[in-house]
């Protein structure tokens, strides 16, 4: 019972000194930046910000430029993190298949991808294979980054598999299961458990990413942005804002992985893997 006090005392000193450092820094930085305010001399107008995030039409509060331009980077984000992470999966397969030509598919993918710039894929789906395949913008920026992120998410993926130790594919051949049951059932479930942080991080980037479909005239966050500060001259306000944004959206895929890694930390591998 002592030791439990003691404990319990000693958390919660540690507690107050941690919230008075994270205090202390947050007076630092404000203090830096007030500092840095008076040194600018730029008349800031945040006043001006809150139109073009909530818009009063008729008696009814709708979403505002900046607001639509979220949900549309959100709905290319979503949309774009699911198709890498499907090619990802299959990258990574054909990566350690048997199979030459698979393979040798795999690879040239990969090097393809990851070995020039994003923008420029971004263009060449949108002016080369759009017309061909007649699709919308919309549908080109989601391909695009799919590709895009899905040859980083298969190498993570590859990397997680290959980590798994020999005796696992050895037992899962022991119980008869085929080479589909055993990634389904044995393999797959640990990986994702390893990568997850990094797959994390990965989306995390995209969503960043997602930015440069400004460009293709895709109407998102940052070219709404773009718009407002043109018709405006808010920059620094704007630009602000716009950071928030996607600082929010961020942390909110972050907070969404912490919640995923603590729920498959919680559940047996049995379930998990769905083996009764």
């Amino acid at each position: 019972m002592k030791r439990h006090l003691l404990r319990a005392a000693a958390l919660r000193r540690t507690t107050v000194i941690d919230a008075g450092r994270f205090f202390l820094l947050a007076g630092l930085l404000l203090w830096l930046l007030a500092l840095g305010n008076q040194g600018l001399g730029y008349p800031w107008q945040w006043y001006r910000v809150p139109p073009f995030l909530f818009a009063q039409e008729g008696g009814v509060w709708t979403a505002g430029p900046l607001l639509r331009g979220l949900l549309v980077t959100l709905e290319i984000s979503v949309l774009a993190l699911a198709g890498a992470l499907l090619l990802g999966l299959a990258t990574a397969l054909f990566r350690l298949s048997a199979s030459f030509t698979a393979r040798a598919l795999a690879r040239g993918y990969l090097e393809a991808v990851r070995n020039t710039p994003l923008l420029i894929q971004i263009f060449f789906v949108y002016f080369v294979l759009a017309p061909v395949l007649n699709i919308g913008g919309f549908a080109s920026a989601v391909l695009a980054l799919s590709l895009f992120e899905g040859a980083y998410a298969a190498e993570i993926l590859r990397a997680g598999i290959v980590s798994l130790p020999r005796g696992q594919w050895e037992a899962a051949h022991s119980l008869g299961l085929s080479v589909f049951a055993t990634y389904r059932k044995v393999i797959l479930p640990q990986a994702v458990r390893r990568v997850l942080p990094p797959l994390a991080g990965q989306g995390i980037s995209l969503v960043k990413d997602s930015s440069l479909v400004s460009t293709i005239a895709i109407y998102d966050l940052t070219m709404q942005g773009q718009k407002i500060v043109a018709e405006t001259f808010l920059a620094f306000e704007i630009w602000f804002t716009v950071a928030a944004l996607y600082l929010l959206l961020t942390f909110g895929l972050s907070a969404v992985v912490r919640l995923l890694e603590r729920r498959m930390d919680g559940i047996p591998f049995a379930r998990i893997g769905g083996i009764p």
